[in-house]
């Protein structure tokens, strides 16, 4: 039996809320169950210096934690400096992001995705990525309705969920209650055609095989389909 009680196949609710800041070129608010987290993204005409005069765009991220996201309270990192899972993450985030952008059509500018976790309960980094596509999305669109971009530069969905094993049972998005004691713990990008971009996988407390990896795929496959569902009626395509 799962902590909250759902099912092994059984996603969190989830919610997408589009428009939530005044500023940002693209905006969500997504909820994954417990695991809240704000996306933003904001379109800036230059490139990295790598990039210049290259005919090329890029999307990148940045992720951050509230200091009460979680149980206890954190210093913020422009305090303590950015640890090395921060970095790791957003890294991860802006990597899932590009698997879906055509750079050149995007053109010789840069977006920039944001990702601020206001409440953690387990897949924060999913949940990002998620609500991150939207963002992105929603940027994406002005830039084509302004005339900036000739060709739509989004060539399909990503979209992120956790799975693992907990209690000797395979299971799908994972809340921190089950994440913290899995024995198997698992992350899945996939687009929305059902393409891998990345997996993350790892033996926390025992060894798996490869019929499980298989398992936790079939049920990410499921779940991704779910999330790229719900991007779809937030955006309305």
């Amino acid at each position: 039996m799962r902590p909250s009680g759902r099912e092994t196949n059984q996603m969190r609710e989830i919610s997408i809320e589009t428009g939530v800041t005044r500023h940002a070129e693209g905006s969500c608010l997504i909820r994954c169950g417990g695991t809240h987290v704000l996306c933003t993204a904001s379109i800036d005409e230059r490139v990295p210096p790598f990039l210049k005069n290259s005919g090329l765009g890029w999307v990148t991220a940045e992720y951050g934690m509230l200091p009460r996201a979680t149980h206890t309270r954190m210093n913020r990192e422009a305090k303590r400096g950015q640890s090395g899972r921060t970095q790791e993450i957003q890294r991860l985030i802006g990597r899932a992001l590009r698997a879906g952008v055509d750079r050149v059509a995007l053109g010789e500018r840069q977006i920039v995705v944001d990702c601020d976790v206001i409440q953690a309960d387990g897949g924060t980094r999913c949940a990002s990525i998620t609500g991150g596509w939207v963002a992105l999305r929603l940027a994406v669109n002005k830039l084509m309705k302004a005339g900036d971009v000739i060709s739509d530069p989004l060539t399909d969905h990503v979209a992120a969920v956790s799975c693992g094993i907990y209690a000797g049972q395979p299971v799908v998005d994972l809340d921190y209650l089950e994440d913290s004691e899995a024995g198997t713990d698992a992350n899945f990008v996939l687009t929305g055609r059902g393409r891998l971009v990345e997996v993350q996988a790892s033996a926390e407390g025992a060894t798996f095989g490869r019929d499980d990896l298989e398992t936790l795929m079939d049920l990410a496959v499921a779940g991704t389909s779910e999330l790229v569902a719900a991007q779809k009626a937030a955006v309305g395509a």
